[in-house]
């Protein structure tokens, strides 16, 4: 995962997917960068969705990397199993973890890439120390727990200070939005910074998944050299 804002990600989550035939939802989003997996566990959020068993099954099968974003309680203890499984990248909610570094760094060396999550009100500025220690940092653009929100514009500002913070510090460090992210929202989310997107009924909603994923791909692209210059 890259910090640089020309590298525009699409990861579709499977939570808007069809949960009765998972394994030919994920091959209508072949194109896409990554599959977001949303693990929720009706403790830290009000959903319940799917756990370990499944997202290890998901990694046998699918045609792309898994992106396990977890929102989940004690984060600590649960979140390197799904490193161990073999996830391309796994995501803990700062707010979930009692040694956020610590976790990071055990994420990293099971051979995932380690992301942090914030929710909506959650400042970015307390973890800015912490960079150097991620992969990703997930700014989420609305309250975690179900698809079909609308973005949160309170959060741009956010996602532009992450931006900053990251080109300053000169780390390798994506800047991921998660939550009502469509044709429109993703250009105002790329301009502010962002770098990788979690689409969920914007691309399963559609016809084509594959072709709503390059919609939303071109879309990003063009915003992202106005990031480039507000960056500069």
């Amino acid at each position: 995962m890259s910090s640089s804002p020309q590298t525009c990600r699409i990861n579709p989550s499977i939570l808007s997917a069809d949960f009765a035939n998972l394994e030919a939802e994920l091959g209508r989003i072949s194109n896409a960068d990554a599959a977001h997996v949303d693990v929720m566990d009706n403790h830290f959020v009000p959903n319940l969705t799917l756990g370990h068993p499944v997202v290890e099954r998901l990694q046998k099968i699918s045609p792309v990397p898994l992106d396990v974003h977890l929102m989940i309680a004690d984060a600590d203890r649960w979140a390197p199993a799904y490193a161990d499984l073999g996830a391309a990248s796994v995501t803990f909610h700062v707010e979930a973890a009692a040694a956020p570094i610590k976790l990071a760094r055990e994420l990293r060396a099971r051979g995932a890439k380690a992301g942090m999550a914030l929710r909506p009100a959650t400042p970015v500025e307390p973890y800015l120390d912490m960079l150097p220690e991620l992969d990703m940092l997930l700014i989420m653009t609305v309250e975690p727990g179900f698809g079909g929100q609308s973005f949160l514009d309170v959060t741009v500002p956010k996602i532009r200070r992450a931006r900053a913070a990251v080109e300053e510090a000169g780390v390798d460090v994506a800047i991921q939005v998660d939550g009502g992210v469509t044709d429109e929202t993703i250009i105002r989310a790329a301009e502010a910074g962002a770098n990788v997107f979690v689409a969920g009924s914007s691309v399963y909603g559609k016809e084509s998944p594959a072709d709503a994923i390059e919609a939303l791909r071109a879309g990003g692209l063009q915003a992202m050299p106005r990031a480039a210059a507000n960056a500069s």
